[in-house]
C-alpha cells in the first residue's frame, strides 16, 4: 500500500501569496495538486486537511479529472473541522490525471498547514464506515437484532460485494447527520452573549406585537407535550400567548397537564372540546382563544427554537406591513436529536404549487386568517397547505417574509408524516384538492395531479385552442454533427405543432455544413439565415428576433437534443402565463446526469447550475430537482419567452454580456420588471456541451470572460449576495444545497449591537 502522500499546491486563479498565507483576491480561487512523477492512487483514500482562515469562507472541495476534465459530477466535499482529525474518506477514480482543490469563495486569507492523501484498503474503508454504527449498537444493544436482520437481507439479495457497497453508501447519511450536529454547535446555538444582545434588541423595538401560538392537542404523549409547552415558555421574546385546544383526547393527562400550565402562567389559555373534530376544528378552537395580531402554528409534539418569536418580532419591526412570515425548519427525534435541516427558498409561488414550501414555522396576520374562515376540515392533513394558499390570495409577495433561520423542530415519531411520507396518504389527496381550488378561485384553468413521489404535485397550464406560433432560434457555426442531431430531434419528437425553426448561420466554413443548410432549408418549417458579424451570442439573438414576428420565442443551442416530446408544449404553456417572463428546461449531460436544473446566483462568486452532476431521476434537495419552481435565472441553452416580454426589457445586453452571462442578466432584468422565471423538469433535453470546468481557452476569450464576469459582479452585486430562491445557510462553493460553513445569515441582534456601538462612539 502506498504511503501517505503530500501533494504540492499549485495556485491557478485569484490567489496571491503572503508568507505562509494565501490571499483570495476574487471569488474563484483554486489549486491543482501535484504529486510530481508519481501516479495518483485509485480506490479509497483518507484526505486530511488542516487549515486556518482569516475572513475567508473555507469550504474545501475536490474535483477529479479522469480524462473528461474537471466536472461537478466528480465533486467531493472534504472536512477541515478540528473534530474531523481522522480526515475524509474519498474514493479516487481509476485513471486519475489531475486533482483540483477549491478552498472556498470570497475574499480573505487562509493558510493550509497540511494536506495529505493516504490510500487505505477496502477493509479499512468499510471499518471506518461501520465504526460509528458499532458504537451506537454498543450503547443501544436492543437495536442489534433489527440491524442484523437488515444486513442479512442486503447480503442475501446482493451478495458480499453488494453488502460492502451498501455499508459504504449507507454511512454517508450518518456522516451528513454528524456534520449537522457540529454545525448546530458552531452556528445555531445561542450563547449567553447572544441572549443578552437579543434582550437588548427587544427592549429597543418600537412595537412588541402579541403573538398567539395555536396548538391543537390530541392524545399527545406527556413528555412531548411538556417539551412543546416548555419550548414556548423558554422564548427570548415574552409577549406571547399560548392557545391550547384539546380535541376531546381520551388520555386524561392531556387536559390535566394543559390546565396545570394554564394555572401557572397567565399567558397560557386552555380549552377542551366536548367532541373530537380533528385537527382543523381543534385549530379553529385555538384560534377563537387568540387575541394577538399574529398567530403562529405549532403542532402538539413539536418545539420552537428559543429565538423563534424574537425573530418574528424583529421582522415585523423591520417591516410592519408583513402579513405572512415563515422560517426554515428541521426534524427532531424522540431523543431530542435534531437532523434533516430544510433551508428554504423565499416565497416561491410555483414551488408552492408543486409542494408545500412553507410548512413550519408559519405566522399569519390574524385578521386575514379570520377573514378567510380559518381552517377547513375537508382538508385535514393538509389544512396548513390549504390555509396558506387561501391566505396568499389576500396579500402580495412583498408582504410575505422568509426568515432563513431554523426556528422550528418537527417531531419525528412512529406514525408521523415527519418520519415517513408513506405513513399517511390522505393528506396528499387533500393537498391536491387545495391547489386545484386555489387555481379555480384565482381564475386559472390549470389542472393538478399527484406525482409518484408523495408530496409533489404537477400543475398543467392550458394552451389556447389555437396555440401561438413559436420560432425556435438556433445559432450555429459549423458543428454540423451536433446541429443535425438538434434539428432532427426537434422535427421527430416535438408534439407542439405550430412552430418553425430559424437556423442562424454565423460564418460557417465547412462544406458539409453548407450542404446540410441546403438540405434543411427546403423543409416547410425551417429557415436558414446568415449573420455575418463577429460572434456575439447576445447581438446574434437580438438580430434573429428581429427577423421573425412570432409571438413566442424559443432560444436553443445547436448542441441540444430533445428527450421528452412534450418539451415545447410544457414550456410554452408556462411562457403564456402573463406573470411569467422566461421558462427554462431540465438539461442533461450525455451520461444522463443533470446539467441544468435552474441557476443559483452567487454560486462560485458568480452563478452556477443547481444540482449539476446528480442522476437524472434525483429528487434533489427537498424535491427541488423534480418540482416546477421559480429561479432568478435559467440558461438560454433552452429558454422560452413571449416576444413582447423580450422586447419590453430590451432583449439581451450585447454591450456588457456579448458572450457570457447574457441569459442570467436578462432573467434578472425580467425579475426587476416583476416577471417570474420558471424552471420545469417536464421539458427534458440532452445538452452535448463539454462537462469541463474552467475559463474559456484563448487569451482574447479569457480577457472578455473576465470583463463580463466583472460586469456581472458589478451590476448584480445585490443578487449575488442573496439569491432569494436559494438560502444563505447553504454553500455557494463546491456544489449546491450543502451546509454553508459559515452561513451567510445576518443575525438581527448583532446588527443592532453594532449600530448601538457606532452610536456610542459617535457620541
Amino acid at each position: 500500500m502506498t504511503k501517505r502522500l503530500e501533494p504540492a499546491l499549485i495556485p491557478q486563479n485569484d490567489l496571491q501569496r503572503e508568507g505562509e498565507w494565501w490571499v483570495s483576491i476574487g471569488h474563484e480561487p483554486y489549486f491543482l495538486l501535484d504529486l510530481g512523477p508519481r501516479n495518483w492512487p485509485a480506490g479509497w483514500s483518507v484526505i486530511r486537511l488542516n487549515a486556518e482562515v482569516d475572513g475567508f469562507s473555507l469550504t474545501p472541495t475536490l474535483y477529479f479529472d479522469a480524462g473528461s476534465g474537471f466536472s461537478q459530477a466528480t465533486m467531493r466535499h472534504i472536512s477541515n473541522w478540528n473534530n474531523y482529525a481522522e480526515g475524509s474518506l474519498v474514493r479516487l477514480p481509476a485513471g486519475l490525471r489531475s486533482l483540483r482543490l477549491d478552498p472556498g469563495s470570497g475574499r480573505g486569507r487562509f493558510k493550509i498547514n497540511t494536506l495529505t492523501i493516504e490510500p487505505v484498503s477496502l477493509y479499512r474503508a468499510v471499518y471506518r464506515r461501520l465504526r460509528p454504527v458499532l458504537e451506537k449498537l454498543r450503547k443501544n444493544p436492543s437495536s442489534l437484532s433489527s440491524y442484523a436482520a437488515k444486513t442479512f437481507r442486503v447480503a442475501r439479495r446482493s451478495g458480499l460485494s453488494g453488502l460492502v457497497r451498501h455499508v459504504l453508501r449507507e454511512r454517508q447519511a450518518d456522516i451528513t447527520a454528524q456534520m449537522y450536529d457540529d454545525w448546530i454547535i458552531h452556528f445555531d446555538t445561542l450563547t449567553t452573549t447572544d441572549r443578552l444582545a437579543i434582550a437588548a434588541h427587544i427592549s429597543h423595538l418600537r412595537n412588541h406585537p402579541l403573538i398567539s401560538i395555536l396548538v391543537p392537542l390530541y392524545n399527545t404523549p406527556e413528555e412531548f407535550l411538556r417539551r412543546c409547552i416548555e419550548s414556548v415558555r423558554e422564548q427570548t421574546y415574552s409577549n406571547w400567548e399560548l392557545c391550547l385546544a384539546d380535541d376531546a383526547s381520551p388520555s386524561a393527562h392531556v387536559a390535566r397537564i394543559s390546565a396545570e400550565y394554564a394555572r401557572d402562567d397567565s399567558r397560557i389559555k386552555f380549552m377542551r372540546r366536548e367532541v373530537n373534530g380533528h385537527i382543523s376544528a381543534a385549530t379553529n378552537s385555538a384560534l377563537e382563544l387568540a387575541s394577538g395580531d399574529f398567530v403562529a402554528l405549532l403542532d402538539h409534539d413539536d418545539e420552537l427554537a428559543p429565538n423563534a418569536l424574537y425573530m418574528i418580532a424583529a421582522a415585523l419591526h423591520a417591516d410592519p406591513q408583513l402579513d405572512l412570515i415563515f422560517s426554515d425548519e428541521d426534524k427532531i427525534d424522540e431523543t431530542g436529536r435534531r437532523y434533516d435541516p430544510w433551508f428554504k427558498s423565499d416565497w416561491n409561488y410555483d414551488l408552492m404549487l408543486s409542494q408545500n414550501a412553507v410548512v413550519h414555522l408559519a405566522v399569519y396576520r390574524r385578521s386575514i386568517l379570520q377573514d378567510i374562515g380559518g381552517f377547513r376540515s375537508d382538508f385535514d392533513g393538509s389544512q396548513d397547505y390549504d390555509v396558506t394558499l387561501r391566505f396568499s390570495e389576500r396579500t402580495t409577495p412583498e408582504r410575505i417574509k422568509h426568515i432563513p433561520f431554523i426556528l422550528y423542530h418537527w417531531r419525528a415519531t412512529h406514525g408521523s408524516v415527519a418520519l415517513a411520507a408513506t405513513e399517511k396518504t390522505y393528506p396528499y389527496k387533500a393537498a391536491a384538492r387545495a391547489i386545484q381550488e386555489h387555481l379555480d378561485r384565482v381564475g386559472k384553468s390549470a389542472r393538478v395531479s399527484l406525482e409518484a413521489n408523495l408530496g409533489h404535485y404537477r400543475v398543467r397550464w392550458p394552451l389556447p385552442a389555437e396555440p401561438p406560433r413559436v420560432t425556435i432560434i438556433v445559432p450555429t457555426k459549423d458543428q454540423c454533427d451536433l446541429l443535425r442531431i438538434a434539428i432532427q430531434s426537434i422535427l421527430d419528437k416535438t408534439l407542439f405543432q405550430n412552430y418553425n425553426i430559424l437556423v442562424v448561420n454565423n460564418r460557417s466554413e465547412q462544406l458539409e455544413t453548407m450542404k446540410y443548410f441546403f438540405e434543411i432549408a427546403r423543409l416547410r418549417n425551417v429557415r436558414v439565415i446568415d449573420y455575418p458579424e463577429p460572434f456575439s451570442f447576445a447581438a446574434l439573438n437580438n438580430w434573429a428576433v428581429a427577423q421573425t414576428d412570432a409571438p413566442v420565442l424559443a432560444f436553443l443551442n445547436n448542441d441540444v437534443e430533445v428527450i421528452t416530446p412534450e418539451w415545447l408544449t410544457e414550456m410554452v404553456s408556462h411562457a403564456l402565463r402573463p406573470e411569467v417572463g422566461a421558462v427554462g428546461a431540465k438539461l442533461l449531460y450525455p451520461n444522463g446526469t443533470l446539467q441544468h436544473a435552474g441557476v443559483v446566483i452567487g454560486f462560485g462568486g458568480l452563478a452556477g447550475h443547481s444540482h449539476a452532476g446528480l442522476p437524472r431521476e434525483t429528487l434533489g434537495y427537498f424535491g427541488r430537482a423534480a418540482c416546477v419552481q421559480q429561479f432568478s435565472a435559467v440558461t438560454a441553452a433552452c429558454m422560452v419567452m413571449r416576444r413582447e416580454v423580450f422586447l419590453q426589457v430590451g432583449g439581451f445586453d450585447d454591450q456588457h454580456f456579448a458572450i457570457a452571462f447574457n441569459d442570467l442578466d436578462i432573467g434578472l432584468r425580467l425579475r426587476q420588471a416583476r416577471y417570474s422565471i420558471v424552471w420545469t423538469p417536464y421539458a427534458q433535453l440532452f445538452h452535448h456541451e463539454s462537462t469541463s470546468l474552467g475559463l474559456p481557452s484563448g487569451e482574447g476569450r479569457r480577457d472578455r470572460f473576465r470583463e463580463e464576469s466583472n460586469n456581472f459582479k458589478r451590476i448584480w452585486a445585490g443578487t449575488i449576495a442573496h439569491d432569494p430562491f436559494y438560502n444563505p445557510n447553504l454553500t455557494i462553493t463546491g456544489g449546491t444545497f450543502a451546509l454553508a460553513i459559515p452561513p451567510r445569515i445576518v443575525k438581527p441582534w448583532t446588527v443592532f449591537g453594532r449600530s448601538q456601538q457606532q452610536l456610542a462612539e459617535h457620541r
